[in-house]
């Protein structure tokens, strides 16, 4: 059914029941009521793009992933964030874009959408340290939210982020007061800020307790399942290697466990592995008791709530810019236990 037939229906004119619909101050509460069980017992459906021209907004979020990181539309943790966030949006009447751009063209795209106002925000994704888009977007007065932080930029900016400096300090604390002195860490890239924070929190958890920095037991690279697999293959290579590793995502410390089996070790007796970001609705650890030890902390909560905090920014341009900092959560699952013993 279309505007006009409900609006016949009803005997109105189609510009009260579309008044109606978008909540106009001039339509009395009866006829508002009226219209809108009208519209769910016909199953009306508003066009989105008659809605956009009637409030002069695109109603639609942009997502921009640069092509060099193409791998993250199909990975997990990304899924579950956009789910999250386009259940927010699906909720408030907004479509999501999503737009690839190549690696040198992001200016490009987003500025595109502006001039275009194919989008009425954008949600900025996997910030390095002093990112450059958060001047862009204020320069060219794109709304914005960041999901992480960037150190270094002098750009005011509303950001959604967990503590991962806090949350790989704990997680290192927890293996050293289970006896742990030789601990890896397998890391993202660290020019992204978010890994730059968790490598921080595991030095500083290092040093607090006289444990000597050991560039050996460091890496850094995409967090796959292979690149999981290979650090922790080359570091149990190594004369005196790891007791415990400390994995940025799921999917390298699955990689890593593969490695520890195939070394004829066990995991959580020879060698500990705590991981990050477990909490995935595609790829779940364990049932009641957890396969791996985690910090635990929901991308597909953080994905709604960002959306929701773009969704205010637009609806209220004078609000002031938002900071969320989520914690995450340990928990203790059976791939840790105490140090071995050295015989």
């Amino acid at each position: 059914m279309n505007l006009k037939q409900l609006s016949q229906k009803l005997g109105l004119s189609q510009t009260t029941v579309s008044r109606a619909l978008n909540g106009y101050p001039e339509v009395n509460e009866a006829t508002r009521l009226r219209v809108e069980r009208a519209a769910a017992q016909y199953q009306y459906r508003p066009s989105t793009r008659a809605k956009g021209l009637a409030t002069g907004k695109a109603l639609a979020i942009g997502h921009v992933i640069p092509i060099s990181t193409k791998h993250e539309m199909v990975n997990p943790i990304f899924g579950d964030f956009i789910a999250g966030a386009g259940e927010t949006y699906a909720r408030n009447g907004y479509e999501m874009i999503l737009s690839i751009a190549a690696d040198g063209q992001e200016e490009q795209v987003y500025r595109g959408l502006k001039a275009r106002r194919a989008v009425d925000g954008v949600v900025v994704h996997g910030p390095r340290l002093d990112d450059s888009r958060i001047t862009l977007l204020n320069d060219i007065g794109l709304p914005f939210v960041v999901h992480g932080r960037s150190s270094g930029a002098s750009s005011p900016y509303a950001w959604l982020d967990v503590n991962n400096r806090h949350a790989f300090q704990r997680a290192t604390d927890f293996l050293i007061d289970l006896g742990h002195t030789r601990i890896g860490l397998i890391n993202g890239m660290e020019f992204m800020d978010f890994a730059h924070r968790r490598r921080d929190g595991y030095t500083k958890a290092l040093l607090a307790h006289g444990i000597p920095l050991d560039p050996d037991l460091m890496r850094s690279s995409e967090m796959t399942e292979v690149f999981g697999y290979q650090s922790t293959r080359d570091m149990l290579a190594l004369d005196n290697p790891p007791t415990a590793l400390l994995c940025a995502s799921l999917i390298s410390a699955l990689g890593a466990r593969r490695a520890v089996e195939e070394a004829g070790l066990v995991m959580g007796r020879d060698v500990s592995i705590i991981t990050h970001d477990d909490d995935l609705s595609y790829l779940k650890n364990g049932d009641d008791i957890p396969i791996f030890t985690a910090t635990r902390s929901s991308v597909r909560a953080a994905g709604a709530r960002l959306a929701e905090m773009l969704l205010a920014a637009i609806a209220d341009p004078t609000l002031p810019h938002q900071h969320v900092l989520l914690e995450a959560e340990l928990m203790v699952g059976r791939s840790t236990g105490p140090a071995p013993r050295k015989e």
